[in-house]
């Protein structure tokens, strides 16, 4: 295992944890002191079943909080040639969504994109899809493709204190 930031190795058995600027990394004991050593999770509790004996697994909550959708990359030229294609002014497609004019002037020039609803809202207008699966990313095959060369340090300069 290897620092985030300087690429030096690091123990595997109980790697250093450090909070710098907001982001808790994996570091050496020198780059440790850029931050606050951030404390090891604590261990599980177990549960006792109905019996009164301990279960051999935890009780873990399982729950993905990212999203599985995700806005399209060309989002607003293709709502633009959608409206366009319907013969709608931006007035009449904000008058079908119940959106501003400078709403939609927003969204076709890319300079706002839509929350959830108000795309769920084009998409039913215009009869588009805006929004794209997004399939489970396995890490291990970036680091594996990695050289091993790059890391945080050889992109960011660090500020001492």
């Amino acid at each position: 295992m290897e620092c985030e930031i300087c690429g030096k190795p690091v123990s595997e058995t109980n790697p250093t944890r450090a909070k710098i600027e907001g982001s808790v990394m994996v570091v050496c004991k020198e780059c440790a002191k850029l931050g606050t050593i951030q404390k090891a999770p604590p261990k599980p509790r177990f549960q006792q079943n109905k019996k009164g004996r301990k279960n051999t697994q935890p009780k873990r909550n399982y729950r993905n909080d990212e999203p599985t959708e995700e806005l399209i990359e060309n989002y607003n030229t293709t709502v633009r040639n959608a409206r366009e294609a319907k013969n709608w002014s931006r007035e009449d497609l904000g008058k079908k969504i119940n959106e501003r004019v400078s709403v939609i002037n927003r969204i076709e020039s890319g300079k706002m994109t839509p929350d959830p609803k108000l795309t769920k809202k084009l998409e039913k207008a215009l009869n588009i899809t805006l929004l794209e699966n997004v399939n489970d990313v396995d890490l291990n095959q970036f680091i594996n493709s990695s050289s091993g060369e790059r890391t945080l340090g050889n992109i960011v300069k660090i500020k001492r204190k």
